[in-house]
């Protein structure tokens, strides 16, 4: 784009855009077009998110740092005071639904940041490297088939 090439972009750091759930490149573009879904590009300068890609990312955090607790406090609740099913619905529901559901958004958004950011790609394997004499893995490494 010739966008890109015009405008200076400043570095932005990931966690304050991403978990405002803006734009990586400028900052004022919204990063999601609902709940967790992501938009196409920027709606102020066109950035393309065709670059994100966090997978299972925030699902783990949330995992490791918002399940866990919840039941854990769950079964302390249950053992300590072994309280009739409905206080589990009034205080573990909630609790349960708020430290699971309430941070997957920012946390999404914190790694979408980061993948531009840090410009993360997908890996890929090296190839070696060719010698300076011609033999069989100069021809590999050349693109010419090896016989």
């Amino acid at each position: 784009m010739a966008r890109d090439q015009e405008q200076h972009w400043p570095e932005l750091e990931p966690i304050r855009t991403g978990l405002r759930g803006r734009c990586p490149r400028c900052g004022e573009g919204a990063l999601f077009d609902g709940f967790l879904a992501l938009r196409h590009e920027c709606d102020h300068y066109g950035l393309n998110f065709a670059f994100a890609d966090p997978a299972d990312g925030p699902a783990f955090f949330v995992i490791c740092f918002g399940c866990i607790p919840s039941v854990v406090f769950t079964l302390m609740l249950q053992i300590h005071f072994d309280p009739p099913y409905w206080v589990h619905l009034v205080t573990s529901l909630p609790f349960l639904l708020v430290t699971c559901i309430a941070p997957l958004r920012p946390l999404k958004g914190w790694l979408v940041c980061s993948q531009y950011f840090y410009k993360a790609e997908e890996g890929r394997l090296a190839r070696p490297v060719a010698p300076l004499a011609a033999g069989p893995v100069a021809a590999v490494a050349a693109g010419t088939p090896e016989r």
